[in-house]
């Protein structure tokens, strides 16, 4: 099959806990998925949409070591296979069930694992994944703001969260892997970057922008420097733990997915305090710092804004963020793909779930009676007129994704097939020339 470019959308499934863990915020319930996926599904192929960031419930779902409830998934996924719709299976979006508690359960990344191939065996027609959601934002809030889930305001407890996250991804790869050998794995991360507003601020904003690679950093193997290990050293990360990270890279299946809104850039006063700073930089040139970072193919995973008071902001900032990305891929970095989070408008991420107060929030493509808005006639129009330019012209790398119904075909199974003599082979070779302990 030719290149495809993936212009997608998501349902937002977010579902920390707030107020001590005694309240779960699901934002499949809050925007009415539950009762009118259906109807979000029809409205997803009424755009000409043919990828979907979408996960099932992990809370009312994993119900125990070994135990889960698919009838939703079941239901929602094997639709999604009738439509042709290819998910980007998002399973762990800002929460866990609470059973396992939060993510300073040193039993998360081997549940979580389990989990994902229990995920894999049901569904093998599905390729493409971001098992865990945003993993820097996810340990930052809920274990460095004390906002979700374990609300722990440290270093410490930041640190623990992010080390069982990243782990939890990696050993989620592993064993998708294991299950469906071509799988591709897209992160699903903020892209962020802190301004010094004066020189006293200047390094406090330095150690912030170091600290903000440190999920990809682990999650891809890249050692950090020397600052940021001592950093992970003194807040409970061991040398065994790092080096787990150095030693099981599967950098080579993934695709980074980098997320930016309004809010992913900051200004930093002298004594560490941020401020939202607008946009500055913009995704153009925060996203070309993360790619020289990592040299992966790029998706832009996550963006959006409200719309305002003239009716066309969100409009506007499409069209910006579409020309940030043609912007980087003119400059020669592979960009795969372009996403608006999210389909229909989302509740309470004005306090950024903190509160639940069943605020509306105008950011999605349709509102929640599934009317169109402004920002959604765009983006159907923006994918009609580029979706057959794009892969003719590209110099992007071509992504060898399968769609759901071709998942049969001969060619589809010699692809995994190789796919999994070549994970067997470098498996083989890293074993070969692991150091000895």
């Amino acid at each position: 099959m030719g290149p495809q470019f993936l212009f997608a959308t998501g349902i937002e499934n977010s579902n920390p806990t707030i107020q001590n863990g005694t309240v779960r915020v699901d934002e499949m319930a809050k925007c009415g998925h539950y009762k009118h996926w259906q109807k979000d599904f029809d409205l997803v192929q009424e755009l000409g949409i043919c990828f979907l960031r979408y996960g099932p419930p992990i809370h009312t779902t994993f119900l125990g070591p070994g135990k889960y409830d698919w009838t939703f998934a079941d239901d929602t996924f094997q639709d999604l296979l009738r439509r042709n719709i290819a998910p980007i299976v998002d399973l762990c979006h800002f929460g866990v069930p609470d059973w396992i508690g939060n993510f300073q359960n040193p039993d998360f990344p081997e549940l979580f694992a389990q989990y994902a191939r229990a995920f894999a065996e049901r569904f093998p027609w599905v390729q493409l994944y971001t098992p865990v959601n945003e993993m820097y934002i996810c340990a930052q809030f809920s274990a460095l703001y004390g906002w979700w889930n374990e609300q722990l305001s440290s270093d410490k407890a930041f640190v623990t969260a992010l080390k069982h996250i990243v782990k939890a991804n990696v050993l989620a790869m592993r064993a998708i892997l294991g299950v469906r050998a071509d799988a591709i794995f897209i992160q699903s991360e903020s892209s962020e970057y802190f301004h010094a507003e004066n020189p006293a601020a200047i390094r406090p904003a330095e150690i912030m922008n170091a600290r903000r690679f440190l999920s990809l950093d682990l999650n891809y193997g890249r050692r950090v420097d020397s600052e940021m290990y001592e950093y992970l050293m003194d807040s409970g990360m061991t040398r065994e733990e790092y080096h787990f990270f150095m030693h099981n890279t599967m950098k080579h299946h993934c695709i980074m997915g980098n997320d930016y809104y309004k809010t992913n850039e900051h200004r930093v006063s002298a004594n560490g305090h941020t401020r939202a700073s607008g946009e500055i930089f913009g995704y153009h040139v925060i996203t070309n710092q993360y790619h020289d970072r990592y040299r992966l193919p790029v998706m832009h995973t996550e963006t959006n804004l409200w719309q305002g008071p003239c009716g066309d902001e969100a409009v506007n900032w499409l069209w910006k963020e579409w020309a940030n990305v043609l912007r980087v891929r003119n400059d020669g970095v592979p960009v795969v793909g372009f996403t608006w989070y999210s389909l229909t408008d989302q509740v309470d991420w004005d306090t950024a779930l903190r509160e639940d107060n069943g605020n509306l929030n105008p950011l999605g493509l349709y509102d929640l009676n599934r009317n169109i808005r402004p920002v959604g006639q765009a983006y159907k129009q923006l994918i009609a007129d580029w979706d057959h330019v794009l892969p003719t012209h590209s110099i992007c790398l071509q992504v060898p994704i399968v769609m759901p119904q071709e998942s049969h075909r001969l060619w589809a199974q010699q692809q995994e097939a190789h796919a999994k003599k070549a994970n067997a082979d470098k498996d083989t070779a890293e074993a070969n020339t692991a150091p000895a302990e």
